[in-house]
Parts: C-alpha cells; sequence; structure tokens
C-alpha cells in the first residue's frame, strides 16, 4: 500500500477499513462473536473503540494467513466452543450482509462448508516468468474467491492443523480443507467484496459503501 500504517487502519469513509468490516460481521444475526487475529506488535488494535453489539476477542496473529486462523480457532476451541465459523479478511470490508447471510444458508448442514465467490468473467491467460503468454486458460467453470468462507471449526481445525504440519502452501481455508478430502461450495456473492490490496482499491472501496448505502436508502 505505501502506507505507514497497516492497510486495515487506514481510513475509509471516516473510519478505519477494520471498523467497516467488523461492524458488518456484527450485524448478521447468525454470527455470535468475532475473534481478530492481531500481530504481535500491532500498536493500532488497541486504540480502536467500535462498541459493537457482539462479544469481541483478540488473539495474537502468526507468520501466516493459516498460522493466524488456526490460533483463532484455538482460543474458540480452548472457550469451548463448537459449530460453524466464518474466518473473512479484515481488509475486505465492502462485504454485504446480504451475502453472508446467503453463504450460511447455503452451507449450513453440508459437512464440507463454502465460501463466497464469483464466476471468473475475463479472459485468463497463463505466462512464463518474463510475462510472456503461454496459453489462455479456460475460465468455464472457474471463480474467484472470496470471503468469508465458512466451515464446521474441528474439520476446519484439522485440515489447517495438516496441512501446516505438511509445509503445503494454503492460501485460504478452502485449501485446506480440499487438501483434507472436502469439496467446499462456492456461493456466488457481489463482485464489490473487494480486498483491500492497492492505493486505489481505497477509492474503489468507498465508491461501493457509498453506492450500497445509497441502495440501501433507496
Amino acid at each position: 500500500m505505501g502506507a505507514e500504517i497497516p492497510k486495515q487502519y487506514l481510513p475509509l469513509c471516516g473510519r478505519p477499513v477494520i471498523e467497516h468490516t467488523l461492524r458488518r460481521l456484527a450485524s448478521v444475526e447468525g454470527i455470535g462473536g468475532i475473534v481478530v487475529a492481531v500481530g504481535e506488535n500491532d500498536s493500532w488494535w488497541p486504540r480502536l473503540q467500535m462498541g459493537l453489539v457482539k462479544p469481541l476477542i483478540s488473539v495474537t496473529g502468526g507468520a501466516e494467513r493459516c498460522h493466524s486462523v488456526l490460533n483463532a480457532l484455538d482460543e474458540l476451541k480452548r472457550r469451548g466452543e463448537e459449530g460453524w465459523v466464518l474466518v473473512h479478511d479484515a481488509a475486505r470490508p465492502c462485504v454485504r450482509v446480504a451475502d453472508i447471510e446467503r453463504l450460511i444458508s447455503a452451507v449450513e448442514g453440508r459437512t464440507t462448508g463454502g465460501l463466497l465467490g464469483t464466476p471468473v468473467s475475463d479472459t485468463v491467460k497463463r505466462t512464463d516468468g518474463r510475462g510472456e503468454v503461454l496459453s489462455t486458460v479456460d475460465r468455464e467453470d472457474l471463480w474467484r474467491a472470496f470471503t468469508p468462507q465458512m466451515f464446521p471449526l474441528g474439520p476446519l481445525y484439522r485440515a489447517l492443523g495438516d496441512a501446516v504440519a505438511r509445509g503445503e502452501r494454503v492460501t485460504d481455508e478452502a485449501s485446506a480443507m480440499e487438501l483434507a478430502g472436502h469439496a467446499p461450495l462456492m456461493v456466488e456473492g457481489h463482485a464489490d467484496n473487494i480486498k483491500i490490496t492497492r492505493p486505489a482499491d481505497l477509492a474503489m472501496a468507498e465508491f461501493f459503501l457509498r453506492q450500497q448505502e445509497r441502495e440501501s436508502c433507496g
């Protein structure tokens, strides 16, 4: 991002990015509480005062996403929690509550879980190390994977733990479940559920948030 502070704390429509994200999650009726994995030397998190209506717990994050998620799941297991968990990126503040509810409804009762995403609509190219095109990839049945991703706590904990123990590179929770032999369900969501990664994404996220606000008022 080229910013002096982590992207999840950058201002967006008058609030830190992560506050938008957490407020969206907390407004979903089916979510009972939220666990946030925070970097060990994160000095920005303690400054936030959000007053959420749902319980909010923080745990120390890990070196990679998978380690942070495992730490959060560890905390839930320590507290005796069972059932389902949703894993979401802090830098996805535009996720729609209706999409989260659609995901919950679609995957409850499926032991394999599922995740939000959208079908790939662009032409996809495979290149070599020099950036030269090797081939055009058939985009039929290809999806862009988003979050939240929803799975039963126990199977996800085991799948992530096994993947980490084997040194497997898993970039999301669905990857770990796939390696464990599960077939997560893809649930179509809105394309405005973007992940803030580059400076231009902040302006795009602001546009989407204001657009969603107009829709809700209309």
